[in-house]
C-alpha cells in the first residue's frame, strides 16, 4: 500500500500531504470567491443560468464581496420557455430584480444587487470610473455585439477581466479576455451575414424569408416610421422644416411626401377610412405594382446578354384578385384596419376583431379605382441595364413645395392632434401585428408562387428567433465558470486559460488557448491594446509633447473626444501650446469632465524619427 502511494513505511504518505495542499489552497480559492466582485450584464437564458451556478459556488457571499447585476428588460411571456428563473407571476416584472431574488433563494448568503440601467455611455454616471475600478472581473449574458462591444471597451480601458459567452442554437462559445494575456472580445469580428439585395426583397422574392423580410419592413415604415416623422414635424414645426430644407435631398424630400400622405390623402377619422386604406393597400401592394412590374418586364423579356429576365431563381409574378370570402385576404384587412385606427387613436368596434358578414360588407363598400401601368417607370433590378434612368429631380425645389402644402395641411388638423406610432411587438397574441406581418408575407407568397406559412412560422422568421437550447446555455456558463475560477485564484498563464466553440448537433468540440494580444514596439518599448499611458498633473499642450519626445515620438496631433485640439499643421494651433490640456479640452471639445472623473483621454498621432507612423496607446491626463 505505501508503495502505491510512492510512500515510505514510518513516513506520511506523499497523497497525504498532497490532499493538505490541496484543501488549503481550496480554503484560499474559496475566501476569494466569497469576496469577489462580479458585473454581470444581462439577466435572460444566460444570464439566468450564471446566476444559479454563481449561487452554487459561493460567489459574493461575504460582506466584503458583491454580484451585481444589470439589465433594462423586462419578463415577457416568451422568455419563460428557456429562461429558468422566471414563473408566469413574473411577466412584466424587471429580469435583474426577479433573477436576483431567485438566486438569493437558492443560497441566501449570495451578496447581490439588481439594477435595471442599460450598460452604455447614457449610463456611465451609475457605472462610474469607481464602480469599474472596484470589480475583479466582468461576465457577460448579452444577446448583442452592440452591447458586447461596448462592454469589452470599458473592460479594456479599465484593464478588467471579461468572460464572453453566446448561444445560436445548439452553438455555444466561451472566450476569456484576461488584461494584458489574451486579445480583447472586439479584435477579432465575424463575418456579417450575407442578406438578400434590395431590389430581390423588393421586386423579385424566391422564398418566404425574402417575402418576411418585406412584410417586416412595410410594417415599420407604415406603422411606425411615418407616425413618428408625422409626430416629429407636429411637435416643432419650425425646426423640422428647417431640417428639411438643410438636407435638401431625396430622402428629405420622401419623408416630406410621407408626412403629407399620411396627414392629408391617407388621413383617417373613422373606422371605415381604416378600412377603406387597408383594401387600398392590399391593391396597391399585390395587384397594381405587380401589374406594373410585369408591364415593365413582360413575361418574354430578354436580358442584355439575351437570356431570358424571368429565369430562375426569378420568379414570374401574377396580380391577385381581392375577395372578401377569402378568409386570408380578409384577415388582413381587418388586422391592417386596426393597426391603422390605433395609430390615428380611432375607436374599434367589437365587430372589426372578428370576421363575420358585417365586416366583409364593410370591406366591400370600399370603391377600388382602376389601373393602368405606366411608362417610364424605374424599377431596380439586378441588371443596370434594364433600369429605366429618370430626368434628374430639382430636390431644394420640390422641397420648398412641400413644405408649403404641409404648413397649409397642419392648418387643418384639430389642436393637439398627433399619431400613435407602433412598435413590433412579436409576443403579443392579442396585438394583431403578426396577423398584419403574416398577412403582408403570404400574400406576397401568392403573387410568386411561393408556399405560404403559418403565423407561428412567421413569428420566427420575422421575430429573428432563434430557438433556445437549454443544454447549450448550461454548456457555455458551464464553461465560463470553469474559467472563472482561474480568474478569480489569480497567477495563471495565457495557456493555462480556454476557449470554447461547441456544435451540439454535429457534435462539435473545439478547445483553445486564447490568442495573445498584438504587441506594438518603438524602440525600447512595447505595449498592447491594453495599455494606457498615463500623465500625472495639470500639464500644458507643450509639455504633453515634450514627454512624449523624451519616449522617440513625435507628436503632430491632439484630439479629445471628436474635437482637434491640436494640429502642428495649423499655424493658429501653436497659440494654445503653453495652455493647460484641460483648459484647451473645456474650451474646443466643449469637455466638462464629471465630478467622479479625475482625468480626461487625448489620442495622440504620433511618428518616429524617419516619419513613420506609430499607432499609441490613449494618453490619460491627471489633472485632479
Amino acid at each position: 500500500m505505501a508503495a502505491m502511494f510512492g510512500g515510505i513505511v514510518g513516513q506520511e504518505p506523499e497523497n497525504t500531504r498532497y490532499d493538505a495542499q490541496i484543501s488549503v489552497f481550496g480554503s484560499k480559492l474559496q475566501n476569494k470567491l466569497e469576496q469577489a466582485k462580479i458585473f454581470m450584464v444581462g439577466s435572460g437564458a444566460l444570464g439566468c443560468e450564471f446566476l444559479k451556478n454563481l449561487a452554487l459556488m459561493g460567489i459574493s457571499c461575504s460582506q466584503n464581496g458583491k454580484l451585481t447585476v444589470t439589465d433594462d428588460d423586462v419578463i415577457e411571456k416568451s422568455n419563460l420557455s428557456r429562461q429558468f428563473l422566471f414563473r408566469d407571476w413574473n411577466i412584466g416584472q424587471p429580469k435583474s430584480t426577479v433573477a436576483a431574488t431567485a438566486a438569493m433563494a437558492i443560497n441566501p448568503k449570495l451578496h447581490v444587487e439588481a439594477l435595471q440601467n442599460r450598460a452604455s455611455p447614457e449610463t456611465e454616471n451609475v457605472f462610474n470610473d469607481a464602480f469599474w475600478e472596484n470589480l475583479d472581473a466582468v461576465v457577460n449574458a448579452l444577446d448583442n455585439v452592440t452591447a458586447r462591444m461596448y462592454i469589452d471597451s470599458r473592460c479594456v480601458y479599465f484593464q478588467k477581466p471579461l468572460l464572453e459567452s453566446g448561444t445560436l442554437g445548439a452553438k455555444c462559445n466561451a472566450q476569456m479576455v484576461i488584461p494584458h494575456l489574451t486579445e480583447n472580445y472586439g479584435a477579432s469580428r465575424d463575418p456579417p451575414e450575407k442578406q438578400a439585395p434590395m431590389c430581390t426583397v423588393h421586386s423579385f422574392p424566391h422564398n418566404i424569408d425574402h417575402c418576411l423580410t418585406w412584410a417586416r419592413s412595410e410594417f415599420e415604415g407604415l406603422l411606425e416610421k411615418t407616425p413618428t416623422e408625422v409626430n416629429g414635424f407636429l411637435s416643432n414645426p419650425s425646426v423640422y422644416v428647417a431640417a428639411a430644407r438643410t438636407a435638401g435631398d431625396a430622402q428629405a424630400r420622401d419623408q416630406l411626401e410621407r408626412v403629407i400622405e399620411c396627414l392629408h390623402g391617407d388621413k383617417c377619422e373613422t373606422f371605415q377610412d381604416c378600412i377603406t386604406w387597408a383594401r387600398l393597400k392590399f391593391e396597391d401592394y399585390f395587384s397594381n405594382r405587380v401589374k406594373q412590374l410585369t408591364y415593365t418586364f413582360p413575361e418574354d423579356s430578354m436580358t442584355s446578354s439575351g437570356a431570358p429576365f424571368w429565369s430562375a431563381p426569378k420568379r414570374f409574378p401574377r396580380p391577385l384578385e381581392f375577395s372578401s370570402t377569402d378568409p386570408s385576404q380578409l384577415n388582413f384587412i381587418l388586422a391592417a384596419s386596426i393597426l391603422r385606427a390605433e395609430t390615428f387613436g380611432i375607436p374599434i368596434p367589437d365587430w372589426a376583431k372578428t370576421r363575420n358578414k358585417v365586416a366583409a360588407e364593410a370591406v366591400d363598400k370600399v370603391i377600388v379605382p382602376e389601373f393602368q401601368p405606366k411608362q417610364g417607370v424605374k424599377i431596380v433590378t439586378d441588371e443596370k441595364a434594364t433600369s429605366i434612368s429618370s430626368a434628374s429631380v430639382d430636390d431644394a425645389g420640390v422641397i420648398e413645395e412641400l413644405i408649403t402644402k404641409l404648413e397649409q395641411i397642419s392648418k387643418t388638423l384639430p389642436p393637439g392632434f398627433h399619431m400613435n406610432p407602433i412598435q413590433f411587438e412579436k409576443d403579443d397574441d392579442t396585438n394583431f401585428h403578426m396577423d398584419v406581418i403574416a398577412g403582408f408575407a403570404n400574400m406576397r407568397a401568392r403573387n410568386y408562387s411561393i408556399p405560404e406559412v403559418d403565423k407561428l412560422k412567421a413569428k420566427f422568421i420575422a421575430g429573428r428567433i432563434i430557438p433556445a437550447i437549454a443544454t447549450a446555455t448550461a454548456m457555455a456558463t458551464g464553461l465560463v465558470c470553469l474559467e472563472l475560477y482561474k480568474v478569480l485564484a489569480g497567477g495563471h498563464k495565457v495557456e493555462d486559460y480556454r476557449n470554447t466553440f461547441a456544435n451540439l448537433a454535429i457534435p462539435l468540440f473545439s478547445i483553445a488557448e486564447p490568442v495573445p494580444p498584438k504587441t506594438i514596439k518603438h524602440k525600447d518599448l512595447s505595449w498592447t491594446v491594453w495599455d494606457r499611458w498615463t500623465v500625472t498633473g495639470n500639464i500644458t499642450l507643450r509639455e504633453l509633447l515634450e514627454w512624449l519626445k523624451e519616449k522617440g515620438l513625435n507628436a503632430y496631433s491632439i484630439s479629445c473626444g471628436t474635437s482637434l485640439l491640436y494640429n502642428s499643421m495649423f499655424p493658429r494651433h501653436k497659440e494654445r501650446l503653453d495652455r493647460k490640456v484641460a483648459d484647451v479640452a473645456r474650451e474646443v471639445a466643449k469637455m466638462e469632465v464629471p465630478s467622479y472623473r479625475r482625468h480626461l483621454d487625448v489620442v495622440v498621432a504620433c511618428e518616429d524619427d524617419d516619419d513613420n507612423d506609430v499607432d499609441i496607446p490613449l494618453v490619460s491626463v491627471y489633472f485632479r
